[in-house]
């Protein structure tokens, strides 16, 4: 008896200790389970803020800025020279078109903001095609010089449009996909998009016209604009941020301080790639193309070096550092004595001006709510729009009465004046 009783006891003992082991093991299993839930949030939100995510959107930005590229150099001698009109609407024909962008700025924030940051890039891929098979249409009616010409102005209406709906879009887009942690990462990827698609696309659109002809050109632009249009319609779209969406006016308004400081800052660029070969012929230099080469170069490896700068120090510090090394290069361009040393300062102009649109970009949108990002966006890239679209006459103007070089000297105090904007700007928000 008493050993039965023993071994009832041990029996107990053995399934209580077995309990305590199940209960251990399924403790165990559940921490396991909650760190591999905890651990995949974060592993989806690394991926969606990494390079290759981020480029997905920007991609969108560079076949805009492809488009506007590929008949750059090509539009104004085929005005001119192949169908005999005046320099002035050889000029106009490629200006029209940062009119219509600069107008629709306000609107492909306003689409990007209410219908979807994803609709807006398809309208602009839309009109990026469309703008290509009016190009064609303007080259089959070149026997008819006035409906030709027409043909061209409508084409660059068109792409102005798509210009402003897909790089807000995108923009826009890769934001809200990337998370707001990605707004500095976002930005400055969508600038190597935008400048690299008019490089590549300025000399393409060259070699395409002396070999096939204009109209090969608007096949490309065809082409590009309806394979990205069914790309983009592939992709998830984002949700529409909730709230209340404020008046052009009010979101205008918040933006306008940085949006000056952007095209005060924008003018060193502009004066840069409009004025450098004629500076270059007035010396009697040859390589001018290389300034702009260098130019590119610094400011691409700048954006891939320095963007986390933004995220560590703050919009204001880094667009500050980066105003200063604008003005020193425009400095040096403006008092260069060689060509060796006109190209060291375009590569320092272009070093500093990198970081400069991402940096006050960052500052700008957050004087908005989630729901009116896409506004502000839009408003303040129109700025910079205004700043390319004014340097030319402006700059010209002085040159008129001071020489080449004071193109660069009127850049240099612009650029200036940005700097003190961004000051002051940084002054308000420690207050």
């Amino acid at each position: 008896m008493a050993c039965q009783l023993r071994a009832h006891a041990g029996l107990r003992r053995f399934r209580y200790n077995g309990d305590k082991l199940n209960r251990s093991q399924a403790a165990l299993d559940s921490m396991s389970s909650l760190s591999a839930i905890s651990a995949r949030p974060s592993a989806s939100i690394a991926s969606k803020g990494s390079t290759w995510h981020i480029v997905s959107f920007t991609y969108f930005t560079f076949v805009v800025y492809l488009s506007v590229g590929l008949p750059l150099a090509v539009l104004p001698p085929h005005v001119h020279l192949h169908m005999g009109y005046s320099a002035a609407l050889a000029g106009l024909v490629i200006s029209i078109q940062y009119v219509a962008t600069l107008a629709s700025r306000p609107w492909a924030g306003r689409i990007s903001d209410r219908a979807g940051a994803k609709v807006s890039v398809l309208w602009g891929m839309g009109c990026c095609a469309l703008s290509g098979l009016v190009l064609i249409a303007a080259a089959a009616l070149h026997e008819i010089p006035w409906l030709s010409l027409a043909a061209l102005f409508l084409s660059r209406l068109v792409l102005g449009i798509g210009e402003s709906l897909g790089s807000t879009g995108s923009t826009l887009w890769g934001i809200t996909s990337a998370g707001q942690d990605s707004t500095a990462k976002v930005i400055s990827f969508n600038g190597i998009s935008t400048y690299g698609g008019m490089a590549l696309g300025a000399p393409l659109g060259v070699v395409l016209d002396q070999q096939r002809g204009l109209a090969s050109i608007g096949v490309l632009i065809l082409l590009i604009g309806g394979f990205s249009l069914a790309l983009a319609s592939r992709k998830h779209p984002v949700k529409v941020t909730p709230g209340e969406h404020l008046p052009f006016r009010d979101v205008a308004l918040r933006v306008a301080p940085h949006g000056m400081a952007l095209a005060l800052g924008g003018i060193g660029y502009s004066a840069l790639a409009t004025f450098v070969t004629l500076f270059y012929l007035s010396r009697y230099w040859t390589g001018a193309a290389l300034c702009l080469t260098a130019f590119g170069l610094a400011f691409i490896a700048a954006r891939l070096l320095f963007i986390q700068t933004i995220n560590r120090f703050g919009g204001y510090p880094v667009a500050m550092a980066c105003l200063t090394v604008e003005s020193l290069g425009l400095l040096l361009m403006w008092q260069a004595s060689s060509p060796w040393m006109a190209l060291a300062a375009a590569a320092t102009t272009g070093f500093g001006f990198s970081l400069v649109f991402p940096s006050i970009g960052v500052e700008a949108v957050k004087r908005v709510t989630l729901s009116n990002r896409g506004a502000a966006l839009g408003v303040y890239t129109a700025f910079a729009d205004v700043s390319f679209f004014l340097t030319g006459p402006l700059a010209g103007a002085v040159i008129g009465i001071w020489g080449y070089s004071s193109a660069f000297l009127f850049a240099l105090i612009c650029v200036l004046m940005a700097l003190g904007i961004a000051v002051t700007l940084r002054q308000i928000q420690r207050d």
